[in-house]
């Protein structure tokens, strides 16, 4: 964690690394299955005729575009999100209505934990939300939506930054990119392996040969697919109860970011679902993802933890710094 004032989570800290243990492990596992499967596939036929798919290509162009694109996320993440969001940045003397109100807060932030201040920026939507990324103090920026601004009172909006800013305290930004690269690996393996197997085995002798390899390489990689997106989407809501109850800690005042969940979560049912939908890129770095409150699909694999679960953290908090909420 960076040295700020943000308050440590020895919760986060174990989960991270088991949750890091277990990746590692199921790297592993599909390494040795890797591994086993081309073995297999070589002594089975030892001897005969055709040509062998060329899974060590596959692999290989996984592992580089897969590198490549964790290296563009943790690099660029804060210049993809902006990208993606519209968003501009914003100084304290900019014409925008609402840049003065949001760097004072900025600032009264950074001066409680202690951590340099990032850049700043506001997006052109009506969404209520916000996020910050970065993979370090230095280059990190923090982004209000115009409907969050305009929703929300100043103690509400400093606990939604209090969030989002313990999230670049905590550099989250590169422990997900660290734990999504095997999944990424996976995914691409299955895309490989799939279109090999359609465009590269029709109308072959050997056909049957090359599914001893392709078909369980793809089955492979899909379950670890699976695994290691169930295990991400653990990490990342701990990350997120983890980044409220630091932001509340912070601020002291668990009620206004509960305030704040409320306020949000309740106006995305009023958000059009083509909204919603252009925003889902960014679930994973917003405050509260954009999507509509009961859809049980979503919930389940969604980055955050449910809004009840929230609620009743922060409530915890309250009473242990003898708040009423």
């Amino acid at each position: 964690m960076a040295r700020t004032r943000y308050a440590s989570d020895p919760g986060l800290i174990a989960r991270m690394g088991a949750t890091m243990f277990l990746l590692g492990a199921v790297f592993v596992g599909f390494a040795v299955g890797l591994v086993y499967l081309i073995a297999y596939y070589t002594s089975v036929r030892h001897g005969g005729t055709g040509t062998q798919p060329n899974v060590d290509v596959l692999i290989f162009f996984a592992a580089v575009i897969g590198i490549g694109s964790a290296l563009g996320s943790y690099y660029w993440s804060d210049k993809i999100a902006l990208r993606t969001s519209g968003a501009r940045l914003v100084t304290r003397d900019s014409p925008h209505p609402q840049a003065k109100r949001l760097h004072e807060i900025v600032d009264r932030l950074c001066a409680l934990a202690d951590m340099p201040k990032p850049r700043v920026a506001i997006a052109p939507t009506q969404m209520p939300n916000a996020f910050a990324t970065g993979r370090n103090t230095k280059v990190a920026v923090v982004c209000a939506t115009e409907g969050i601004l305009n929703k929300l009172n100043d103690e509400e909006l400093e606990g939604v930054l209090a969030h989002e800013m313990s999230h670049v305290a905590h550099k989250d930004v590169a422990v997900m990119t660290i734990a999504s690269f095997l999944g990424i690996i996976a995914a691409l393996m299955v895309r490989f392996a799939f279109y090999s197997e359609l465009f590269g085995g029709r109308g072959r002798s050997n056909n049957n040969q090359s599914q001893l390899l392709i078909i369980p390489v793809m089955l492979l990689s899909i379950v670890v697919y699976a695994v290691s997106f169930l295990l991400i989407r653990l990490l990342s809501r701990y990350r997120e109860l983890s980044a409220d109850r630091s932001g509340a800690l912070l601020t002291g005042r668990p009620s206004a970011l509960a305030s704040a969940l409320v306020k949000v979560t309740g106006d995305m049912a009023q958000i059009p679902m083509k909204d919603l939908r252009e925003a889902e890129p960014l679930n994973a770095f917003y405050f509260t993802p954009a999507i509509r409150p009961g859809q049980s699909l979503a919930t389940i694999f969604s980055t955050h933890p449910p809004l009840k679960k929230r609620l009743a953290e922060l409530d915890k908090i309250s009473q242990q710094l003898g708040q009423q909420r």
